[in-house]
């Protein structure tokens, strides 16, 4: 018996038609990527049945968590220090299930810092490991290759210039294509989705997307509302949204909201339809910039690091944007402002420019809309729970 966030998990009674399945997902966009594999996975076989990390969306999709992301959506090196005993915890909760009471299968997605840790204990414990969003070898740790070729059994990636990577390191590799192609479907225009948030759609909307990380808001969201204070000042009549991420709560943003002055509509509902009212956003990097991509909305991409975790970074990174549409444009398409760059003034001026300059505003919308074709047909969730299906079926056989 196992007792984990959901309630209580009891091995079933027979498992010659039951297989169990450990899953992690240790953020928001794997929260969001492992539910929608889970959904697609139970179509293709009802039997089995899923533990493991995740948050709020796999829960509902029909995961026991024993661990909720919300505790483990931490990033850099003191971020994770202040947050260890609770990361420490988990692993060692999920390594003694994988001795103790070993499934038929581990699924990782991405979280690499914590996830290539448990893939070796998988590996001593005989568990098949199915590897879901590479970590990002072609940006830093390329030596994470050996420790992926040592005990992955089958990497499913979502960029297709990954494949070639782990074709020669000896990796069982498939490309599935990005999910986000079948999770971003807006078929609103701008004007409706404003007036469905109860916004004025004859008014600018700036989007303020601050992260998924607790980390991250009590760094970077400072100085969205900053700059966004700033763009009050000099252009009347601005509305502003926050989207919520799943692994937090109002009341991580609210006091943030309240010290700056600022109004703005905080919602978890309907990101991308929110997405579509907004005329500029700023945004973290990270997964969101590439649903703000594929939407088509105008942004900037600002990041801050601890300052300690950014100078390490600066060493170990070997890649020439950090915003993901511009990593998969292999261009700047988006202005990205880092680290000391990352001020009011700055940030805000770029916005200023989106919504003042037609041409600039136009050429970025243009270069967004070439992102798409990069990313695959779509079904990435189908086509790794069909990898799901056969890693299960072959250690039935077993």
């Amino acid at each position: 018996m196992i007792l984990g966030c959901g309630g209580i998990y009891t091995p079933p009674r027979d498992t010659l038609l039951s297989r169990r399945v450990m899953i992690v997902a240790g953020e928001a966009s794997g929260d969001i990527y492992g539910a929608d594999l889970v959904r697609e996975a139970l179509l293709l076989n009802p039997g089995l049945e899923f533990f493991g990390i995740g948050g709020n969306r796999m829960r509902k999709a029909g995961v026991l968590t024993l661990v909720d992301s919300a505790d483990m959506a931490v990033m850099g090196l003191v971020e994770v220090l202040k947050h260890f005993a609770v990361i420490s915890s988990a692993f060692f909760k999920l390594k003694d299930l994988l001795f103790k009471d070993p499934p038929d299968l581990l699924i990782l997605i991405d979280y690499p810092g914590f996830n290539l840790r448990l893939a070796k204990v998988a590996k001593r414990a005989g568990v098949k490991v199915l590897y879901y969003i590479s970590p990002k070898v072609w940006a830093w740790k390329a030596g994470r290759l050996k420790t992926i070729a040592a005990t992955v059994n089958r990497m499913a990636v979502i960029f297709p210039f990954e494949v070639p990577l782990y074709e020669k390191a000896g990796v069982p590799v498939s490309f599935v294509g990005h999910p986000l192609l079948d999770l971003v479907n807006v078929n609103m225009r701008r004007e409706e989705a404003a007036a469905s948030f109860g916004l004025d759609p004859s008014r600018k909307i700036i989007g303020l997307f601050p992260g998924s990380r607790r980390s991250e808001i009590e760094r970077i969201l400072p100085v969205i509302l900053a700059a966004a204070e700033l763009l009050r000042q000099r252009i009347p009549g601005l509305q502003f949204v926050l989207p919520l991420a799943s692994t937090l709560r109002e009341d991580d943003i609210l006091p943030h909201l309240k010290r700056a002055g600022l109004t703005a509509i905080i919602t978890r509902q309907r990101i991308h339809d929110l997405i579509r009212a907004c005329d500029a956003i700023i945004s973290v990097s990270g997964t969101v910039t590439l649903e703000i991509a594929l939407i088509g909305t105008p942004m900037v991409i600002i990041y801050k690091l601890a300052p300690i975790t950014y100078q390490v970074a600066k060493r170990l990174v070997h890649v020439e944007h950090v915003g993901l549409c511009n990593i998969v444009a292999g261009k700047t398409i988006v202005r990205e402002l880092l680290q000391d760059n990352a001020d009011p003034e700055q940030i805000a001026a770029e916005v200023r420019t989106i919504l003042g300059d037609v041409v600039y505003e136009t050429t970025m919308r243009q270069k967004l809309a070439s992102i798409q074709g990069k990313l695959g047909g779509g079904g990435a969730s189908r086509n790794v729970a069909m990898l799901v299906d056969q890693l299960v079926e072959q250690r039935r056989e077993l």
